[in-house]
């Protein structure tokens, strides 16, 4: 056992990663907002279950809800902080857990989105790392039980991607690398911001799609119409990221300019695209699951529309360029959001925009 952890945010993500760790004897104390979360990880432990090809399994943790956080300050304080919350609670969660930090502790944003500034903003460039999960599809289908909508990752796809925000490989990356190795493939870059913003295109062709229509990625990945739309939103993401200076990693396991390309009409590009596209939804259990902003609003929760969509427009403004088809799509999710409108497909394709 070494460094004393805490997930502050026991949601699919870290409620998946932190469960592996706990599994591997590591000293992770689970911070967690739901009530009933907590109660059921107390009494019958944190369980993980995939849906082919690796055995569920569950393990006693130690989990405590945010309101008994102080009571830790009796013990040694936190090494590491895997801050692992929704995109809009970064700034609360890291201020609430930097006080239980010792005078080397940092702070590792494993999220959805872009928040490493936001985290420094309150502790400081020197004590974030960020740490991407690519492809990990999971969820908390039910207090205590996180489960993966796939087997673990084939030898081709390396899930976690843990660096510094300088880029450079060190010591402390390469120790979040083991810990997130437990749980699933994973290495160390030197392109976080790559990384990143190519993790945001990502998320940006595929939650809102979801949230806005009230579909599974299977059903979006058919539709003609709602494919091109979604390579529409990657080229206007991936454009705007080149044009920030961004070096892009693989979006959807396949090269951007080909995404970048089939959004903006060309022929070639764009049935290289259907083809890729097409080829995923049709494996077995491809694209069988609900991404996270669409269980979000099944679920009735707040969305992360502003950080994903609405980030790439924001940016795509500070350097002068249109994003429309990401404004578009911002605009539908928060009417769906308040009742607006109810999800539906045609909201996305009567824009004519694909």
């Amino acid at each position: 056992m070494g460094k004393k952890i805490a997930i502050v945010g026991t949601g699919a993500v870290g409620g998946y990663a932190g469960a592996y760790m706990a599994q591997a004897g590591e000293d992770v104390t689970f911070i967690d907002f739901w009530p009933e979360n907590v109660e059921k990880m107390r009494a019958d432990g944190l369980k993980i279950s995939h849906i082919r090809d690796v055995p569920e399994f569950t393990v006693p943790v130690n989990a405590i809800h945010m309101t008994e956080l102080q009571e830790t300050a009796k013990s040694d304080p936190f090494d590491i902080a895997f801050v692992c919350v929704k995109s809009y609670d970064t700034a609360w969660a890291t201020m609430m857990i930097q006080q239980y930090l010792s005078p080397n502790g940092y702070i590792v944003s494993l999220q959805n989105c872009i928040n490493e500034e936001t985290i420094a903003g309150i502790v400081g460039w020197g004590r974030v790392l960020g740490c991407i999960a690519s492809s990990i599809t999971v969820d908390l289908c039910e207090p205590g039980h996180v489960r993966r909508a796939a087997g673990k990752s084939a030898a081709n796809h390396t899930v976690f991607r843990v660096g510094e925000v300088h880029g450079r490989i060190t010591e402390r990356a390469e120790e979040i690398c083991k810990l997130v190795a437990y749980a699933d493939s994973a290495y160390t870059t030197e392109n976080i911001w790559g990384e990143r913003w190519s993790k945001l295109v990502t998320n940006g062709m595929a939650n809102g799609m979801s949230a806005s229509t009230g579909l599974i990625s299977k059903e979006i990945l058919l539709d003609d119409g709602l494919r091109h739309f979604s390579a529409k939103l990657g080229s206007e993401g991936i454009r705007v990221g080149q044009a920030l200076g961004y070096q892009l990693e693989e979006i959807h396991h396949i090269d951007p300019e080909i995404i970048a390309k089939a959004g903006e009409g060309d022929a070639e590009a764009k049935a290289a695209w259907d083809e890729h596209r097409l080829k995923e939804a049709n494996k077995p259990g491809g694209g069988a699951h609900r991404p996270s902003m669409g269980q979000d609003m099944v679920k009735g929760r707040r969305t992360e529309i502003e950080f994903i969509n609405g980030f790439i427009c924001d940016k795509a403004k500070e350097i002068g360029m249109d994003t429309p088809a990401n404004a578009a799509l911002t605009d539908i999710v928060k009417r769906v959001y308040k009742g607006e409108l109810e999800p539906d497909k045609k909201h996305i394709l009567d824009l004519r925009m694909n």
